[in-house]
């Protein structure tokens, strides 16, 4: 059994299907089915039942994957202290970030880190903070909006303050009446809207909600007329010269999404962590 074989089980568990795991991880389907058939013959058990929708484990799955785990966890355990003895800067950097920061601004944080220690292998995982803050045990670096973690040393990166856009004006004096275009994201960002409309319910009042997966769509929904967005500021690009928008405010200060990067404590004497920490805040993001 390779370590391959291990994170193999782990993800098919995670994700629950054999497409969804063989699109996550860049392999074909009949890879990963002939894959887990080997793994299932090492063994000499069923570890998953198949059904129409997902994978289920059967008990002995239950026992093997508790197995992958620690040998993961050892594996792990084994390149971190490799790493932090070592004169060279490598080992395996874990990341997970909130999907905003992932598109917008690490790439470019990551494509000058990867320069200057081309041997760290860079293990990144994206999505919306809540589920982030949920498992931010298993990586080295969470990168997060909305509230900060308060099992972790947390620093905050920048503000980020959103606006509502439209492609009709915002009337001064009286009431705007239009859909409100939303995308997924964690709950603190809905309950920052919310409590901004419900102290300016004078000023805008959303006539019903268009809800959308990822924050481009909602952007380009905006931009062909079909109602208004709140978009943070690190995504609006041109829009603020090209299309009308108002700050969103309370009690004269703007209403901001902060940005952390949180890790656990002791984390920074792994090198590479280290470095990457210090890359991240060094960083001038708006």
């Amino acid at each position: 059994m390779k370590i391959d074989d291990y994170a193999l089980l782990l993800k098919l568990n995670e994700i629950g299907t054999i497409r969804g795991t063989a699109k996550a991880i860049l392999i074909s389907q009949p890879a990963v089915t002939q894959r887990l058939k080997y793994i299932e013959e090492y063994f000499g058990q069923n570890i998953f039942i198949r059904t129409p929708k997902s994978l289920m484990l059967t008990p002995a799955g239950e026992l093997i994957l508790e197995h992958a785990k620690k040998v993961i966890t050892r594996e792990q355990a084994i390149k971190n202290a490799i790493a932090q003895s070592g004169e060279e800067v490598q080992g395996t950097l874990s990341i997970a970030c909130s999907t905003i920061i992932s598109q917008r601004f690490l790439p470019a944080i990551l494509a000058e880190y990867t320069r200057k220690f081309p041997k760290v292998a860079i293990d990144l995982v994206t999505g919306i903070s809540e589920d982030i803050k949920r498992d931010h045990k298993n990586y080295h670096v969470c990168i997060i909006r909305g509230e900060k973690l308060k099992e972790s040393t947390c620093e905050r990166l920048f503000d980020d303050p959103l606006y509502f856009f439209d492609t009709e004006p915002f009337p001064k004096n009286k009431l705007k009446e239009r859909p409100l275009i939303s995308f997924k994201s964690d709950d603190s960002m809905h309950e920052l809207v919310d409590n901004w409309l419900y102290h300016h319910q004078d000023r805008i009042k959303p006539q019903k909600a268009i809800r959308v997966d990822q924050i481009e769509t909602c952007k380009q929904f905006m931009k062909q007329g079909l109602g208004m967005a709140v978009l943070p500021e690190s995504v609006s690009d041109f829009m603020m010269d090209e299309y009308p928008n108002i700050p969103l405010e309370l009690n004269g200060e703007p209403v901001t999404r902060d940005t952390w990067v949180c890790y656990q404590e002791g984390i920074r004497k792994l090198p590479q962590v280290d470095h990457f920490i210090k890359a991240i805040i060094d960083k001038t993001f708006l």
